[in-house]
């Protein structure tokens, strides 16, 4: 039985999962947005289907079930809820929230006019099937749609803000001036406001409130799939890959107060996991947690990412809070049938796999743990390399265990798996951790309580904005020792977009909820100092086979000098005063000279000496 609307030739074939419910109707809206209703009937399976002559592409529809309402017990069948088909692959308008679409049953509030409605569509052409774009040892490319070109001045204004921005030639000449792998892309499926933000006066931006895991929000691509599919193949004619960052650990109907629009009104037994008592279990901080490993669950997302690959060439996806993925009762387990599935699934095993390896459910930090294939999100690298150029004392070691691929975490496997990054959408801009020790996310409305409390990060002598050259001067210095850092790194590196010249969020450590100046890239006030930088470091990691590399180093393939030229020894490695140490790659001769202290320092190495600045690193290539 295949899920969501089928076109054939005297109309469209509709079929969705509901085994509880005691009937189904789809509901079909005309252009006055006037419903008719068609009962549906059910399958053994608890498949409900109908066949709706002579509708076509391009038709509206919802969906309504009855059955018993008993919250307590996961039970939400309220048939004066209009509900989004799970497998509807567009819908008509963005999801705007409602109190009324979280009333209880009873209360006679019907939100079909509240609801954006599914809409038919016809499949694109088919594709040819080609190997991911992506160097397993490049960079990934973090970006919000919206906030990337709101503010460029190049894309016509018309444009800015959507996924067909992304295409244009004045965005893909920075993607390839910084040797861009792969733009991950966060959140673009179609996502609700959470409850609270509409009485502060904000929205949701980042996108991380999914209804729908086919359709795209079409505030991002009003041009729907097509515009997603259009601009993938674009940036692969430029040799840039596209990653989609999807959120499969919950979604927008919330806890138990949360609106009913799609999962929960169909089947919230089955798709959100519950305590014993019934109460829904909340891993993710968000409200509920849906239940990845069910088998109709496991069907939903594995199509939905096939869906993706097939229709729009997507080279693989991140996924938010991984651990949901590999949930079972007992714990996260990495051998769990979901993620099995995906390593196994024909159009999936070779997609670029990368997990965020933690969520705040029970066990929730599985750094490491998901094993052959997948690539993760390593926050033990954001940490280490931010508190050794913080100056905190005795990080000599960790900082060299993170540079070359983290073999205490991934050492398991003949190449690093780690995605190395110094900060990402959630935390401080790189440049806002070398100028706050403190969050400021008093924009938020939660009076400054929400977001990472603790950062690793310093403000140079004063906090937040400064104008005195002296402060100012020292910022950008120590942005380009983090970035020379992340640029200098065995594995994947990830850089949020904008982070390569100096954005700032005024201290916001979680700008989830600010769709506006405080997190769009101001194209015109770029750092080009640090911009210059990083497209330097990007040009050279793309000659260097060595930065670029994988494979987790040994002592016959490095060696780690002082100052003095001479191999560090034990006393030096635990000598928790010291900033300074080389790394030689032996067969090249290229190495790379780290000054984390305040002063000067030139390195006597086997091919001549090397002057580095206080807090900066050097990069020598022996002559050839």
């Amino acid at each position: 039985m295949t899920p969501g609307p089928t076109v054939q030739a005297q109309g469209t074939r509709f079929t969705v999962w509901s085994p509880d419910a005691s009937q189904l109707w789809l509901c079909l809206f005309d252009a006055q947005d006037r419903e008719t209703r068609l009962p549906m009937l059910r399958d053994a399976e608890g498949y409900w289907h109908v066949e709706a002559a002579g509708v076509g592409v391009g038709a509206r529809y919802g969906l309504r079930a009855d059955g018993h309402y008993d919250p307590g017990a996961g039970l939400w069948f309220d048939p004066d809820k209009l509900l989004i088909d799970p497998y509807a692959q567009a819908t008509d308008r963005a999801f705007v929230y409602d109190p009324l679409l979280a009333a209880p049953r009873g209360e006679g509030v019907d939100t079909a006019s509240l609801m954006p409605k599914g809409v038919v569509m016809d499949a694109l052409p088919p594709m040819p099937m080609a190997s991911p774009c992506f160097d397993p040892g490049g960079l990934v490319y973090e970006v919000q749609v919206r906030g990337f070109t709101m503010l460029h001045p190049d894309v016509p204004e018309a444009q800015r803000g959507t996924i067909a921005a992304l295409a244009h030639p004045a965005v893909i000449a920075h993607l390839k001036a910084l040797h861009v792998s792969a733009i991950e892309l966060m959140p673009i499926n179609a996502w609700i406001d959470e409850r609270h933000l509409g009485p502060l006066g904000l929205t949701n931006y980042w996108g991380y409130n999914p209804v729908s895991y086919f359709a795209i929000d079409p505030r991002l691509a009003p041009d729907g799939l097509a515009e997603l599919r259009n601009t993938v193949a674009a940036l692969h004619e430029a040799g840039i890959g596209v990653i989609l960052d999807m959120v499969y650990n919950h979604d927008g109907e919330s806890d138990a107060l949360g609106p009913t629009l799609s999962l929960r009104g169909l089947d919230a037994r089955s798709y959100f996991r519950h305590e014993a008592d019934g109460r829904l279990i909340n891993d993710t901080g968000t409200g509920n947690s849906i239940a990845c490993n069910h088998p109709v669950v496991r069907c939903l997302i594995l199509d939905s990412l096939r869906h993706f690959v097939e229709q729009a060439g997507i080279d693989g996806f991140r996924f938010d809070l991984g651990p949901a993925l590999g949930r079972m009762e007992h714990g996260f387990d990495p051998a769990a049938p979901l993620l099995q599935e995906i390593r196994a699934d024909p159009v999936l095993a070779d997609r670029i796999l990368i997990a965020e390896p933690w969520d705040i459910g029970p066990g929730g930090y599985q750094l490491g743990r998901f094993g052959e294939g997948w690539l993760e999100w390593n926050d033990r690298y954001r940490d280490d390399m931010r508190r050794f150029w913080r100056g905190d004392a005795g990080m000599i070691g960790a900082f060299a265990t993170r540079l070359t691929g983290s073999s205490d975490i991934f050492g398991g496997s003949a190449a690093t798996r780690s995605v190395n990054f110094l900060a990402a959408h959630d935390g401080f801009t790189l440049a806002d951790v070398t100028a706050y020790e403190q969050r400021h996310n008093n924009a938020n409305g939660e009076n400054g309580r929400d977001g990472h409390g603790e950062n690793f990060s310093w403000n140079n002598g004063v906090e937040g904005a400064c104008y005195d050259p002296q402060v100012q001067a020292a910022r950008q210095r120590d942005v380009k020792a983090l970035l020379s850092t992340l640029f200098c790194s065995r594995g994947a590196i990830m850089l949020t977009a904008g982070d390569e010249f100096g954005r700032s969020q005024q201290g916001n450590n979680n700008a989830y909820a600010q769709d506006n100046a405080i997190s769009w890239i101001d194209w015109t006030r770029r750092d080009r100092e640090v911009e210059a930088h990083a497209f330097a470091l990007a040009a050279l990691r793309a000659e260097a086979a060595e930065l670029r590399g994988t494979a987790i180093l040994s002592d016959a393939g490095v060696e780690w000098l002082n100052e003095d030229g001479r191999p560090l020894d034990a006393g030096q490695w635990e000598d928790m005063d010291r900033k300074r140490l080389a790394l030689r790659y032996r067969a090249s001769g290229l190495a790379i000279c780290v000054n984390g202290s305040d002063a000067a320092c030139q390195f006597h190495l086997p091919d001549g000496a090397v002057e580095v600045p206080a807090r900066a690193i050097e990069i020598r290539r022996p002559a050839r």
